[in-house]
């Protein structure tokens, strides 16, 4: 069995992305890489696999290592190809010919139906996509894997499926898996490394029982750090003070002293360690007040699919100040469509008489396609014209949501998808809703930024109907769940219901 061992390895681009990193992915390894969007997860994933060279230290594989690697884009030479060429080209080319049966063996392992073997990648969803992309990065059989977020554009009944695959199907082989999804990452990881520009930090659990540990580690050293600046200012003073009075009595005993507690300040300020912080500042979420009880209300509501045909029908609805009502259902079912139907009936209630909304309603909508986000338009055009707080304003709302002076001057349409969602929900936070319709607002965006989303939800107390594949964020802000099953819907308990019965097929 192979490894990957990596030595003093850093990449400056100018800044550090990370640096002095020092691990071994092997044995029966399964490594979780944590670490904010654009911060060095993938670039670290490139130089393991030996298709980018860090700026210094090395990279050692061992001899004959075959590395399979998922990223997250998919290469566009794969586009037209059948799934079933797709998952073939992950063979050698002059292993492909006869051996289309493992291709065969690899679509049935991950359960894809027949007719779709022959559909154009182009044609798939994008979570069956990305399971063509982990599939042809197994069929070779590889000694290590390594996954870019492969749990994009997954519903849950995928995920489950990818999470018992790599516990079960994929073998002991090593593995190293970026993700933002933590319920994943517990379930799937065995470490956990957090990447830092100044000191990535690795602990042998995963991801939650890690962070609890990053955290106790993170405020020791604020104290501790406090601490010693309390030492270096008294131990500074007392240089001043020696020092004058060393220099008024001539005494050079005197001075010797001062220069050596001057030192010794010197010592203990350069062995500081820095405080790490995910990102600057941001905006956070504010709701504006109404004395409505009931912000919106709809009976006999009836979700159709853009041919006009009936998805399912809702006897009742009602949404309460604090109601945060999570709909559940399975892919396809309309759960995305109920989001657009309601955002419709807010912006025009006249349009849908049957849906009733106050008239202090402030919505605050957004997609899983970031559709309120003009593609061609700048991160700094759009708050500039969507709010109007001037350039000096807007210039630094952007940079504290990570946008640097230069990125905030380039078409939307070439950012990443990470910074796509930062900036859709800064457009958010700035609208200052007192009703939310999201349809998965977590999609692309990193721990750090669900951690903080959670707690802005949680402290405004806000109000809304969601959508979301994120277990851990459903459970964090989620007051009552709606699951949709075939036409019908219903109220439950907790989402687990419903996770159940995907677990059990």
């Amino acid at each position: 069995m192979g490894s990957i061992s990596l030595r003093n390895l850093s990449v400056l681009t100018p800044a550090p992305l990370f640096r002095d990193l020092t691990l071994t992915l092997g044995g029966r390894d399964r490594l979780g890489i944590v670490a904010g969007n654009g911060t060095g997860k993938t670039t670290l994933l490139r130089c393991m696999a030996g298709l980018a060279e860090p700026t210094e230290g090395e990279v050692v594989q061992s001899r004959g290592l075959r590395v399979g690697i998922v990223m997250q884009e998919i290469p566009e030479d794969l586009m037209d190809l059948s799934l079933h060429e797709a998952v073939l080209s992950g063979l050698p080319p002059g292993e492909r010919e006869g051996n289309e049966w493992r291709a065969d063996i690899m679509l049935d392992t991950f359960a894809a139906p027949e007719p779709m073997r022959g559909q154009s990648l182009r044609t798939l969803s994008g979570g069956w996509q990305r399971l063509a992309l982990i599939a042809r990065a197994s069929i070779d059989e590889p000694d290590i894997l390594l996954l870019d977020e492969p749990t994009n554009h997954l519903d849950l009944e995928k995920l489950f499926w990818l999470e018992r695959w790599i516990r079960e199907g994929a073998g002991p082989i090593p593995m190293a898996i970026v993700s933002h999804d933590r319920d994943f990452l517990d379930a799937c990881t065995t470490r956990t490394l957090f990447l830092r520009p100044e000191a990535s930090v690795m602990f042998a659990h995963p991801f939650s029982r890690a962070r609890a540990l990053l955290a106790e580690q993170d405020s020791a050293l604020a104290d501790r750090n406090e601490k010693d600046r309390k030492e270096i200012r008294k131990l500074r003073q007392n240089a001043g003070a020696l020092r004058n009075v060393g220099i008024n009595s001539g005494s050079d005993l005197l001075l010797t002293k001062a220069k050596q507690l001057k030192k010794r300040a010197d010592d203990i300020e350069e062995g500081l360690q820095a405080l790490h912080r995910d990102r600057p500042g941001e905006v956070r979420l504010a709701s504006r007040s109404t004395h409505a009880r009931v912000l919106l209300a709809a009976e006999n509501l009836t979700v159709r699919r853009p041919d006009g045909g009936i998805l399912f029908t809702i006897p009742k609805l009602e949404v309460a100040q604090g109601d945060r009502i999570v709909v559940l259902g399975r892919n396809g079912v309309g759960k995305s469509q109920l989001v657009r139907l309601l955002n419709g009936a807010v912006r025009d209630p006249d349009a849908h008489p049957g849906i009733r909304v106050s008239p202090s309603a402030i919505l605050g909508y957004t997609d899983q396609d970031l559709s309120q986000i003009p593609p061609r338009e700048t991160p700094l055009g759009f708050i500039l014209s969507a709010f109007r707080l001037g350039d000096r304003q807007s210039k630094a709302l952007l940079a504290g949501a990570g946008f640097a002076i230069e990125q905030q001057q380039r078409p939307i349409g070439t950012l990443s998808p990470g910074q796509k969602a930062r900036l859709g929900l800064l457009a958010l936070r700035l609208t200052e809703p007192n009703l939310y319709l999201m349809d998965e607002p977590t999609n692309h965006v990193d721990v750090p930024g669900r951690e903080a989303l959670e707690a802005e939800i949680l402290a405004t107390d806000a109000t809304g109907i969601l959508v979301s594949h994120d277990r851990r964020f459903i459970e964090t802000i989620g007051t009552r769940f709606l699951l949709v099953d075939g036409r019908k819907v219903r109220e439950i308990e907790t989402p687990e219901i419903f996770y159940a019965a995907l677990r059990a097929g």
